[in-house]
Parts: structure tokens; C-alpha cells; sequence
């Protein structure tokens, strides 16, 4: 093991954890007989196998899961060493990869932007994708931490709370209850809805909202993005149910209302999640320390009714 190098550690850690020659690769910018060689080298040193195949899929063997725990200390250490120097410069440096929740896409590049501002040496990766996909790359620890709406109970995780996530039933600016006060749920399942596709988060609290209310939504299409979901409504197609947080950039454009409906906003909140007994790079830490005050970090959304005098929903100064 004296002769083996850092790079076989690093390409023997990305197989690990993404469980695939191929994505490996492509993450470290290596071909893949490059890394089947490192790792070949890397095997003989040790002695024994570090993987197994059965069918498509790879394996650690016990000497692989012995290396990937030392691989963890050794690149701790190292992190541990990068961030001392960098303290000692006066800045910081390092790697995180970040994965987020397709909502959350509206948000973190805010928040990232400013994390990157106050820590400019610090490489970024962030990975966008569906609650589902989200979930698998959790289990399989694939990143360094993760932006969802909730972590299911039978997933073995970390998760804390670190922002509201209000869910606000939207419809064109020029929908016949825009300007409409304290509006029935019965009378919003009347209209025309737009759902998410299934397997979303907000689709879940949605549904789980009105089954608990007795009502039946009256779905006229599901989609599979945000953005197909606004579009609809501004074409007329029916009103939605979404996160606040997707008017980030619409809201001063004026084409959405957001409905006055009793029971509403639903209160969701946005966790940062990691599995349990992970252990955090110090650049993962320095993020969640930066999180946890994300909060005072967004500005409220505005919204059509601050000209109005109205504003049941979002803190405009004429509520």
C-alpha cells in the first residue's frame, strides 16, 4: 500500500461511491481503461479483490469496504490540512458537491452564489434531480450533502431544517379570483388543476392536504416540471399548487396571482440532508454553517396584490 498513490484512492473512492466504472470516469475526466488500470494497480497492491460484478452491478468486496473507510480518513485528513493552509492565507479551499431537489433549483444558485463570493476557492458541483433520484443518490451517498423536501422515514439519514418552503395556489394575473378574499377549498375544486407528476414532493403534500379536507381535486393534466406547470397556467389551462420559492424570477413580471385560499399557504420547509455516520469535509461543515442562517439570506418574493394593499401571503410592508 506504500507504492499506491492518491489518484488510485481518489478513482477506487469515485467508483465506491457511484458504483460505476463509467460515471467514475466521467467525473474525474479520466477514460475508463485509465481507471480500470489505476484500479488494477491499486488491487495488486492490496492483494485481494476490492470489488465484485453480479449481474451489471459492482459491489465492495470486505477489503473494499476496509479501504473505502480508510480512503474517507485519508481525504478527511487532507481536507482537514487544505482548510488549515487556507486559514492560514486568509481564504478557504476545497470541493463540495451539492444535490438538489428539482424546487430547490430556484434557490440554491442564490444561496451558492453568495457561499462562493465569501469562500472563492471552493469548487462546486451541483446535481439537480427529481425527489426520486434525489432519494437513490442519499442511499448511495453519492454527494456531499443534499437540499430536499423531506427525508422519508425509512431512509437511514441526517436532516435539519434550515428554510420555509410555503406551497401557494397560483393562477393567471387575470383569473377571476385574483382578487378574491378567503376563497373555499371546495370552491378551488371546482377550477381546472394542474398537478405535478407522480413521486413529487409537492404533488404528495397536495394530495395528502385535500384527501385530509375530504375533497377531490378536479386534475385536468400532470406535468413534470415547475416550469410546464406556469406555463400552463398563464395559458389558461387551469390553476397549481407550488413552492413560493418558483416566482423567484417571475414575480416582478407580473403574470402570476397567488390565490387568497383558505388553508393556505401549506407550511413545508426545505432540509439539508446527509446519511447517518457520514463523515463531513470541513467544506461540507463550513456549508451547513452557512445554511443554517439561508434564511435571513432570501429576501421575500413580491407579489401583485403590494400595489393593492393586500397581501395575505407574502410579508410586502402592506399586509
Amino acid at each position: 500500500m506504500r507504492h499506491s498513490t492518491i489518484r488510485q484512492l481518489e478513482v477506487f473512492e469515485a467508483i465506491a461511491r457511484l458504483k460505476s466504472f463509467t460515471r467514475a470516469a466521467e467525473e474525474l475526466c479520466l477514460t475508463q481503461p485509465t481507471v480500470s488500470m489505476q484500479i488494477k494497480k491499486l488491487t495488486d497492491e492490496v492483494g485481494l479483490p476490492l470489488f465484485e460484478q453480479i449481474g451489471k452491478k459492482i459491489y465492495l468486496t470486505d477489503a473494499g469496504k476496509e479501504l473505502y473507510q480508510t480512503c474517507h480518513g485519508i481525504f478527511e485528513h487532507f481536507s482537514r490540512f487544505e482548510m488549515a493552509v487556507s486559514d492560514m492565507k486568509g481564504l478557504k479551499s476545497g470541493k463540495l458537491r451539492l444535490a438538489v431537489v428539482t424546487t430547490a433549483k430556484y434557490f440554491t444558485p442564490r444561496l451558492l452564489g453568495m457561499f462562493c463570493r465569501k469562500y472563492p476557492n471552493i469548487d462546486v458541483m451541483l446535481k439537480v434531480a427529481n425527489r426520486e433520484h434525489l432519494l437513490e443518490r442519499l442511499v448511495n451517498n453519492q454527494d456531499d450533502l443534499y437540499i430536499v423536501g423531506q427525508v422519508p422515514d425509512n431512509i437511514d439519514a441526517v436532516a435539519e431544517v434550515f428554510l420555509g418552503n410555503p406551497l401557494v395556489v397560483l393562477a393567471a394575473a387575470d383569473h377571476p379570483l385574483a382578487d378574491e378574499k378567503q376563497i373555499s377549498i371546495d370552491r378551488i375544486c371546482q377550477e381546472p388543476f394542474i398537478m405535478r407528476e407522480p413521486g413529487s414532493g409537492t404533488r404528495m403534500a397536495i394530495k395528502q392536504f385535500f384527501s385530509r379536507h375530504k375533497q377531490i381535486l378536479k386534475v385536468r393534466m400532470e406535468l413534470g416540471s415547475n416550469e410546464a406547470i406556469k406555463q400552463a397556467i398563464v395559458g389558461g389551462l387551469g390553476i397549481a399548487a407550488l413552492s413560493r420559492h418558483t416566482l423567484t424570477l417571475d414575480a416582478p413580471m407580473g403574470q402570476f396571482a397567488i390565490l387568497d385560499v383558505q388553508g393556505f399557504p401549506i407550511d413545508r420547509h426545505w432540509y439539508f440532508a446527509y446519511p447517518s455516520g457520514k463523515q463531513l469535509s470541513i467544506v461540507a461543515r463550513t456549508f451547513l454553517e452557512y445554511l443554517r442562517n439561508a434564511s435571513e439570506l432570501l429576501e421575500d418574493i413580491p407579489c401583485r396584490h403590494a400595489t393593492t394593499g393586500y397581501c395575505p401571503l407574502i410579508k410586502c410592508g402592506t399586509a
